[in-house]
């Protein structure tokens, strides 16, 4: 059944003004009270102490965690699609469960693993390494909540391009490193891409976890969601410009990202 030019033309105008109530209009009067007073005013508020190393924080977690996925996505991915290793299903089922298990769970059960009087807490505590309220929790529950990502990614794209060309590089001799190297990677590095900037958003904009088990101290660990949280709290129903421009620091990282999503969704898709 065809659909006519007059209800396609209409179904995207409802697509668009959808899109712009939900998203274009509320970033848009964000950017708006971010520089209402001038741009001089929201840098202030943008390079404040404060600001600024809860920015960087948030780039150091990202950092961390990103690499680490994309290592751990790229071998599970391999260890679902290449082999018939008994338990894949079980790992296939462990890879989702940060999508379904809330962070705020997943916070609590960090504390009790590496808290004080937790499994591993005191081991750590009783050697100087302060895992909870500090940095290297926030990265754990960084890394749990951003796991999925490039493995979801990767996984159907090693199943669709089959191992027919790794065969052929292992029967000409070439060793299982400069297989995957020389001929795997190059075919699923567009997935990896796509996985690494999905991976990158998620530890960008992480709260739920992170909030459980950072000490929300100015300065040490607070990354940019968790100081615009504060922030607001703080203020209440009022917000402020300091809050719209913290916002606004992380639209424009949030957008960044975007960018990245949809050039690497181009190119995967060229590629395919």
């Amino acid at each position: 059944m065809s659909v006519s030019h007059r209800t396609t033309w209409s179904l995207r105008l409802v697509a668009l003004a959808y899109l712009a109530l939900l998203l274009l209009l509320p970033v848009g009067v964000v950017f708006w009270r971010t520089f209402e007073h001038g741009i001089a005013t929201a840098w202030s508020y943008m390079t404040t102490p404060a600001a600024v190393s809860a920015f960087w924080l948030t780039v150091l977690i990202a950092v961390i965690a990103v690499p680490l996925n994309t290592i751990f996505g790229v071998g599970a991915a391999m260890v679902l699609a290449r082999t018939k290793a008994r338990g894949r299903s079980v790992l296939d089922a462990l890879i989702d469960l940060p999508f379904v298990v809330s962070p705020v769970i997943v916070g609590l059960a960090l504390i009790l693993v590496y808290g004080q009087g937790g499994w591993f807490g005191d081991v750590f505590l009783n050697n100087g390494i302060r895992i909870i309220y500090a940095v290297p929790g926030m990265v754990i529950a960084t890394v749990f909540v951003s796991l999925p990502f490039v493995v979801r990614e990767v996984a159907p794209v090693l199943r669709e391009v089959g191992d027919e060309q790794e065969q052929a590089a292992a029967t000409l001799g070439a060793s299982s490193w400069q297989t995957f190297w020389r001929v795997t990677l190059p075919t699923i590095r567009w997935g990896v891409a796509y996985g690494v900037v999905l991976t990158t958003a998620r530890a960008l904009g992480e709260i739920g976890a992170v909030l459980v088990v950072s000490s929300n101290v100015a300065g040490s660990t607070l990354t940019l969601p968790l100081l615009l949280f504060q922030r607001d709290e703080q203020i209440g129903s009022q917000v402020t410009t300091s809050v719209y421009a913290l916002a606004t620091e992380l639209a424009v990282l949030s957008i960044a990202v975007l960018l990245l999503m949809t050039i690497f969704g181009s190119r995967r898709e060229t590629t395919e």
